[in-house]
């Protein structure tokens, strides 16, 4: 994806107890918000030039084709699904996404957006992260239309009982595929931007660590993404890869079996 900007990759993950408990006693709804790391499809259904709609993406998917990951099988969310034992969340945009579906969850997540709105403006309609909040309270209306609005507000972000906020740092920028062709001749990260990330990470555990002060518990948990990503391009072979050109450090690289 050309010119991405990732000032800060949002992955909000809330984990809750079941809406219906005599279907389940311990089922999860996961919610995701946040950019390309995470979006599975949305961008798919906006006119935006930050789309995963073509090759290579999806290239080891099972019908080797592009799903509106911008991976070249599962995203981050993907697996998170697998280890909470349920089934991948549906993009907030699908029109698959109605009855049954929505005690899944949902993905509100749009390559191409930052912290601030400016962000990827390039791109011109993306889902910025105010806008993703706004079809959260959608959902919790399509929700409460479903299981009825008692147990909706059950989902409330602020009000969940069983829960975790995963933020995950910005990754590596000077590494992303996009800003090496901009700046890099001999293929190394661009320091200017590696340094960036340096300095923005720590201040993010400082504000995560305050709130979790101010709540009194350790709801947020910070990622340290770029220390992940940057053991993927140092030790490649210890992560069954040959070599690290062509490799989105970004999207991780997993394939879907």
């Amino acid at each position: 994806m050309a010119n991405i900007s990732l000032p800060l990759v949002l992955l909000l993950t809330c984990l809750i107890k079941c809406l219906l408990v005599s279907q389940c006693e311990a089922a999860r709804a996961f919610f995701v918000f946040g950019d390309s790391l995470v979006d599975n499809g949305n961008n798919d259904y906006l006119f935006t030039s930050a789309r995963a709609d073509a090759y290579p993406y999806g290239i080891d998917t099972p019908s080797h084709q592009p799903t509106g990951r911008f991976s070249n099988g599962k995203n981050i969310p993907d697996i998170i699904s697998e280890h909470l034992g349920a089934e991948p969340t549906l993009p907030y945009l699908s029109p698959h996404l109605q009855g049954q579906k929505l005690l899944v969850g949902a993905n509100f997540a749009s390559a191409g957006i930052g912290i601030l709105n400016d962000t990827g403006i390039q791109f011109m309609n993306i889902i910025r992260i105010a806008k993703q909040l706004e079809y959260f309270q959608q959902y919790q209306q399509r929700l409460g239309r479903l299981v009825g609005d008692a147990e909706a507000q059950r989902l409330r972000l602020h009000e969940l009982g069983a829960r975790r906020v995963l933020v995950t740092g910005t990754g590596p920028l000077g590494c992303v595929p996009a800003e090496l062709a901009q700046r890099s001749r001999n293929g190394n990260c661009d320091v200017e931007l590696q340094r960036a990330a340096a300095l923005f990470n720590p201040q993010l555990v400082e504000i995560i660590n305050q709130l979790n002060q101010e709540i009194g518990s350790n709801v947020f948990v910070f990622a340290n993404a770029f220390d992940m990503h940057m053991d993927y391009i140092s030790n490649p072979t210890a992560y069954g890869l040959i070599s690290r050109k062509g490799f989105d450090v970004m999207g991780g690289g997993h394939s879907w079996e």
